[in-house]
């Protein structure tokens, strides 16, 4: 089964829009499909008003955001707590702006008047230098040991931590969880030390840097962005803390008119690290045990979130293409002589991956209306000894088999790969529920 249609401008599809950025750009992760491609499947399925669209891994709340924007409800569901706690924010535009500069004022003064933390003005001209002579906070060596190493530095920490202790001294709850997001988008994107391409890594080392002005910074624009939203803020958007293998207890059945989402690819990439450092602070992971049980929520796409007990492989146990990929994946492993306990689960993965994503799309027929069509943004990958897994091809066959039609494959875009030479193709696979 081979499907090549073109999505109309692809390349434009590629790129976010400066237009896109109003509360998308409150937190994102780096490589989200953009806001433009949601638009362009709300148009291509024809969704308007009093429909839902359900976003099943939905992330930092691109597809929910953009619903909003559009006035079409949306539900989401995501495993990430940090990403859960992103997307429910960024879908909430009820409170007044006014307030939220008041809350981040008061905030701002009661760091800079406390002589002791005055430390968090260094090198922040909005509000003056000052020396700081005494201990620094830092993060016990539980939490310690859950971060990338020096993906922050200790006075940037001090200050991050001190700004956290004030905004929990206030209230109300609601505005609080506004400054929190606006400290943890800040915090990765200007005051860690973290770099991120293709994957997260640690950059150059920051002695100190400016912690407040930034994330009053953030704060004002998070009161633009609900200024120019206030006019739908009515339209609804739920967001659920949960397994998109298991999400009937949130959702009526036959509720759900289309899905526009990106499921994990299968790869070696630990999205866990991604939001890491800001799950830390925000009280969101503590320990390792908070950890293991976040990734067990997780489709089984690497092998740094494979458990003994897992059996998502069984749901595709007679499907040959991947029995099929899955052996060459281990034969090669022979092969080359591999013995790491990773490498030993690569071919593990792959089924476990599948079958996960099999076990979704079983557990969404009966949340779907007649007529539901979807929209799945995954991507070719070449992780497990350069053997190509042809993503979107595998996942269409997955869903025929589970009785949903294949509408087409759209390609989104390309990447090239070193490793194998080949462009990887980024795919939106298009099905319909026909009930």
């Amino acid at each position: 089964m081979t499907y090549t249609t073109q999505l109309q401008n692809g390349n434009e599809l590629n790129r976010l829009y400066e237009c896109d950025r109003p509360v998308h750009e409150w937190y994102r992760f780096v490589l989200s499909f953009p806001p433009h491609l949601v638009r362009h499947y709300v148009e291509k399925f024809g969704l308007a008003r009093g429909q839902i669209i359900l976003d099943p891994f939905c992330g930092t709340g691109t597809t929910l955001v953009e619903a909003k924007k559009i006035g079409i409800g949306s539900v989401g569901v995501e495993a990430n707590a940090m990403a859960h706690f992103a997307a429910s924010v960024k879908t909430n535009w009820n409170v007044e702006p006014t307030e939220l500069t008041r809350f981040g004022q008061e905030v701002a003064n009661s760091v800079t008047e406390n002589a002791r933390e005055r430390v968090l003005a260094t090198d922040d001209k909005h509000f003056g230098v000052s020396v700081y002579n005494g201990q620094l906070r830092k993060l016990d060596d539980e939490k310690s040991r859950l971060l990338i190493k020096n993906s922050i530095s200790p006075l940037p920490l001090h200050k991050v931590l001190t700004l956290l202790d004030s905004i929990d001294r206030h209230n109300p709850d609601e505005l609080r969880n506004y400054a929190k997001l606006a400290l943890a988008r800040q915090t990765v994107k200007v005051i860690s030390n973290l770099r991120f391409g293709p994957e997260i890594g640690v950059g150059k080392q920051k002695v100190d840097t400016p912690v407040l002005k930034p994330w009053l910074d953030a704060l004002d624009m998070m009161v633009a962005d609900l200024h120019e939203c206030r006019a739908l803020r009515e339209t609804g958007s739920a967001v659920f803390l949960a397994d998109a293998r298991n999400m009937r207890r949130y959702m009526s059945p036959n509720s759900i008119d289309a899905i526009i989402t990106s499921p994990p690819y299968p790869n070696e990439k630990d999205y866990s690290r991604t939001t890491r450092l800001e799950s830390v602070l925000l009280g969101f992971m503590s320990s390792r045990e908070d950890l293991r049980k976040q990734k067990q929520q997780f489709i089984r796409s690497n092998t740094r979130g494979v458990y003994k007990a897992d059996e998502d492989h069984h749901w595709v146990q007679d499907i040959p293409r991947i029995q099929e990929l899955a052996n060459s994946i281990e034969a090669r492993r022979l092969e080359l002589g591999k013995t790491s306990g990773f490498e030993k689960q690569y071919a593990k993965v792959v089924r476990l991956y599948f079958g996960g994503m099999a076990r979704h799309l079983s557990e969404l027929r009966s949340l779907l209306r007649p007529g539901a069509k979807l929209a799945y943004v995954v991507g070719d990958q070449a992780s497990y000894f350069r053997i190509m897994i042809r993503t979107g091809q595998i996942l269409a066959e997955v869903a025929e088999r589970l009785g949903y039609e294949v509408m087409d494959i759209d390609l989104f875009r390309t990447r090239f790969s070193t490793a194998t030479k080949e462009h990887l193709r980024e795919e939106v696979l298009l099905l319909k529920w026909n009930g």
